[in-house]
C-alpha cells in the first residue's frame, strides 16, 4: 500500500497532467475559432516563427527548420523549429532541433542559416549568438538528434582588437561544395552597400576568409541595405544570391560565378514596398527541382499576436526555374491539388466597363482559384477575393497592362485600424520616412503582358494568407485579416474599358493540419 506522502504525490501529478491535458484542449480550440489563422499553409504548432533554415530532402522526406520560440509568440532566445514531409503539403512537427547551449557559442541564441550534406553526414550551418559560426550534425535517419561541432564557433565574430575586425562581418551562413573545398557565406554590409563575405574550408572547421563575395549598385539596392540570410546556388545557365535586406525584405540577384568571385547581372524582389516576406530559401529535392521557401510575417500589433499564441506563416512550397530567356518562373508546387475539392467551373464571363460581378456559388476563406483574363479595352482588370457582402472589407487583385504592373489592394481589406502594412521592415528606416509613406496600402510588382497574351492567375487564399501566381513569372504575398466572418466572397472587376474571363476554375481547399 502506498503511505500518505505517495499518495499525495501521485495525486498531485494526476492534477498537473489533467491540467495539462485541458490546456492543449483549450489551446486547440482557441485555434480553431481563430478566423485569422491558416489551414493549409505551414506554421508552427504554437508560439513565434521566422526566417526559414536549412531545408533538406533526406531519405525521402522533405525537411524544413526554422527560427522558432515555442513559449510564446514574440523572438526570445530562438531555437530552431523542425518539420518534415513526404509530400510538400501534410508536415509532421518534430521536437526543437537546436537550442542554445549554455557557456556554448551560441548560449544566447540560435540564428539562421542552412543545411548541407557533407561527405554523407546531414550538417546544420548556423549563426550562434553572440560567438559566431557553429557547426551540428546528425546521424539518425529523421534528422531528429542533432550533436553541435565540439569546435564551435568555426568562423569566429571578429572582436574589437582581432586583426580581423572591420574587415567582415559573420552572422546568417550559407555553404556549397565545390570540389574538395568548402565556401561559406556570411551576411553583411559594407561602405559600398549590401555584400556578403566569403571563406573557404578543406572540411567546414578550418575557416579563410577570401574577400566580400560581389559589389552591389545603387541602381539596384540603397544603400542602407543589407545581405541577411543569403542562399547561393546555380539556376539554368546562372547563379541566384537569394538575401533578405533588413530595409526591403526578400530580393536575389542573377549573375555569373568565376574564380570566386559572384558578378550580379540583373535584381529582382520577392517583396515590394508593403510586403512581408522576411526570410527565404531554397533546397534542391529528389526531384532535382529548386523549390522555394519563405517566412511571411504579421501586420498585426506584438500583442494581438501574443494574446492569439502563435506569429508567422511559411509560404507555399514554390519551384524555381530559369529558362533561356533568363526571367526567372515562379510556379507552386504541383503536390498542392491534392487539397482541392468541390470544384466550380464557369467560363466566358464579359466584364463591361466599369463593372463589377459577383460570383454567388464560389465563396469561402480556404479558396484556390485559377482563371485566365483577355485584357480588352481595361485599363485595369481582375478579381476580388475575402469580400463582405456590402463591400466594406475586400482584396483586390489586378493587373494595369499601360502600367506593367501586378497589384494587390489591402486598402479594404480589414476593419481592424491596428493593422498596419508598413514601407519598410526596419524600425530605425521606417522613422526617417515622412508619416505619410509610412503605410503602403498597395503592394505593386512590375509586370508585363505582351500583345496579345492574357493574365493566367493562381490564386491562394488562407484566411489571413494570400499568394498570387501570375503566368508563371511572377508572384505576390500578403497578409489579410478580415473581421467579418461573412467576408467570403469573389467578384470580378474592370474598370475603364471592358474585359473578358474565358476560363475559371475554383475549389475550396482541405485543411493540411
Amino acid at each position: 500500500m502506498p503511505d500518505r506522502a505517495e499518495a499525495e504525490s501521485e495525486e498531485t501529478r494526476l492534477a498537473a497532467t489533467e491540467q495539462l491535458i485541458a490546456s492543449a484542449r483549450d489551446l486547440r480550440e482557441q485555434f480553431r475559432q481563430d478566423w485569422h489563422r491558416p489551414r493549409y499553409h505551414f506554421l508552427p504548432p504554437a508560439g513565434w516563427m521566422n526566417d526559414l533554415n536549412g531545408p533538406l530532402f533526406w531519405k525521402g522526406r522533405y525537411h524544413i527548420f526554422y527560427q522558432a520560440n515555442p513559449d510564446a509568440a514574440y523572438p526570445h532566445r530562438m531555437r530552431w523549429g523542425h518539420a518534415s514531409s513526404a509530400d510538400l503539403v501534410h508536415w509532421v512537427h518534430h521536437p526543437i532541433a537546436l537550442s542554445p547551449t549554455p557557456g556554448g557559442a551560441d548560449r544566447e541564441a540560435c540564428f539562421s542559416g542552412g543545411a548541407v550534406i557533407n561527405d554523407g553526414v546531414p550538417t546544420l550551418i548556423y549563426h550562434g549568438v553572440p560567438d559566431g559560426t557553429c557547426l551540428a550534425t546528425s546521424t539518425d535517419d529523421d534528422l531528429i538528434e542533432w550533436t553541435k561541432h565540439p569546435a564551435n564557433p568555426v568562423i569566429r565574430v571578429p572582436a574589437p582588437g582581432d586583426p580581423e575586425h572591420g574587415r567582415y562581418a559573420v552572422y546568417d551562413p550559407c555553404a556549397w561544395r565545390r570540389g574538395d573545398t568548402w565556401y561559406a557565406l556570411c551576411g553583411g554590409r559594407d561602405e559600398t552597400g549590401d555584400t556578403a563575405y566569403l571563406f573557404k574550408s578543406p572540411d567546414m572547421v578550418h575557416w579563410t576568409y577570401l574577400r566580400p563575395f560581389y559589389q552591389s549598385d545603387r541602381r539596384w539596392t540603397e544603400l542602407a541595405e543589407d545581405c541577411a540570410v543569403p542562399d547561393f546556388f546555380p539556376l539554368g545557365n546562372k547563379h541566384m544570391l537569394l538575401f533578405c535586406s533588413h530595409l526591403q525584405c526578400t530580393q536575389y540577384y542573377l549573375g555569373s560565378y568565376r574564380g570566386d568571385h559572384f558578378r550580379p547581372q540583373t535584381h529582382a524582389r520577392m517583396s515590394w514596398a508593403g510586403g512581408l516576406l522576411g526570410g527565404g530559401i531554397t533546397m534542391r529535392d529528389g526531384k532535382g527541382r529548386r523549390l522555394y521557401f519563405d517566412w511571411i510575417r504579421e501586420a498585426r500589433t506584438e500583442t494581438a499576436q501574443r494574446l492569439s499564441g502563435w506569429s508567422g506563416v511559411m509560404t507555399l512550397p514554390r519551384v524555381l526555374t530559369l529558362p533561356r530567356d533568363g526571367i526567372l518562373r515562379i510556379t507552386p508546387v504541383p503536390e498542392l491539388t491534392i487539397l482541392r475539392r468541390d470544384h466550380h467551373h464557369l467560363e466566358g464571363i464579359t466584364l463591361g466597363g466599369d463593372s463589377e460581378i459577383v460570383l454567388d456559388d464560389i465563396a469561402g476563406p480556404c479558396l484556390e482559384l485559377a482563371l485566365t483574363l483577355e485584357p480588352g479595352s481595361a485599363r485595369e482588370f481582375g478579381l476580388k477575393v475575402a469580400c463582405a457582402p456590402d463591400g466594406s472589407e475586400q482584396t483586390a487583385i489586378s493587373c494595369e497592362p499601360g502600367a506593367e504592373a501586378l497589384r494587390v489592394d489591402t486598402s479594404a481589406s480589414t476593419l481592424d485600424a491596428s493593422i498596419q502594412y508598413t514601407h519598410y521592415r526596419n524600425p530605425a528606416a521606417l522613422a526617417q520616412l515622412p508619416e505619410a509613406e509610412r503605410i503602403v496600402h498597395t503592394q505593386t510588382t512590375p509586370f508585363a503582358l505582351a500583345p496579345g497574351e492574357p493574365l493566367h492567375l493562381r490564386v491562394f487564399l488562407d484566411h489571413s494568407v494570400l499568394e498570387v501566381f501570375a503566368n508563371g513569372r511572377q508572384a505576390l504575398t500578403h497578409r489579410i485579416y478580415p473581421t467579418r466572418r461573412d467576408s467570403v466572397g469573389v467578384r470580378l472587376f474592370a474598370r475603364g474599358g471592358s474585359a473578358r474571363v474565358t476560363v475559371l476554375d475554383a475549389w475550396d481547399m482541405a485543411p493540411a493540419h
